[in-house]
């Protein structure tokens, strides 16, 4: 898989906008009744997961508001396979501060808002001055990473939503948020794992040669020695904690062959 680009895609920004709008018309359907429904993530229910989009989707507003309003540099930035492990590190405060923000607010007003500081962020995206680098809630980063990275957020939490009512219609997740998300999964999980051991794809959308343990027999040309293969919603799945390696092999999700072919020592890349 070619290395991803630094500079911000106009593609990265509209697929982040277009799942964040998909999302909000999927929960309107929702009946009110329904939003203290729990959802697959342990201890979130409707609610509370539509106050995390939209806490997630109004931060990364303010981020760039600050970042066109302060045009200081905000000092060499991290790379996002640094970045993201950050997130497991801040698990317990992060649900503790979405529970809080969340816990008096109606469907009516999360929508209007979660709509609101899509607005916000999709005009905010589109100005040419916004710096390559800004200060995210982790340590400073590269601006096209973390719209990637806020991109595989609204992605997964589509599927978690998706997961949490399977007698209704899934969250839509289109072509190019769902290839995105699967491309920067695995350019973490490269980057994370350096190396030529295994070689991991999920077709249509990426294919990564990355490193476990101590490092096998790589290749150059012709089959690789260690091959693990799955479908863009398993890895998104396996790569995000939603599922583990062992899960996944028992239900026939993924294809390994080879005797290094076990991603379960690399998995999450996030979570």
């Amino acid at each position: 898989m070619p290395a991803q680009s630094l500079a911000l895609s106009p593609k990265d920004s509209s697929a982040l906008i277009e799942q964040l709008r998909v999302l909000a018309d999927w929960l309107d359907a929702v009946p009110v009744e329904d939003f203290g429904e729990a959802t697959v993530l342990p201890g979130w229910d409707i609610r509370t997961l539509t106050g995390h989009l939209v806490m997630m989707a109004g931060g990364f507003a303010d981020i760039l508001d600050d970042a066109l309003t302060d045009r200081r540099p905000v000092g060499r930035p991290l790379p996002a396979a640094v970045l993201v492990t950050r997130y497991r590190r801040d698990v317990d405060q992060i649900e503790e501060r979405t529970a809080t923000w969340t816990s008096d607010k109606s469907k009516d007003q999360l929508l209007s808002e979660l709509r609101a500081s899509t607005d916000r962020l999709q005009t905010l995206l589109a100005s040419p001055l916004l710096p390559p680098a800004i200060q995210t809630p982790r340590g400073p980063g590269r601006l096209a990473e973390f719209v990637r990275t806020r991109l595989v957020d609204a992605v997964v939490h589509s599927d978690d939503l998706s997961r949490s009512r399977p007698a209704g219609a899934p969250v839509p997740t289109g072509r190019q948020p769902m290839a995105i998300s699967c491309r920067t999964l695995a350019g973490l999980l490269a980057e994370q794992h350096p190396g030529k051991s295994v070689e991991v794809r999920v077709p249509p959308y990426a294919a990564v040669q990355c490193g476990i343990g101590l490092e096998g027999p790589s290749h150059t040309r012709g089959t690789p020695p260690n091959v693990v293969e799955t479908d863009p919603t398993t890895f998104l799945r396996l790569a995000t904690g939603r599922t583990n390696w062992a899960e996944a092999r028992a239900a026939g999700k993924v294809s390994a062959s080879g005797q290094r072919a076990d991603l379960s020592e690399i998995l999450p890349v996030l979570s």
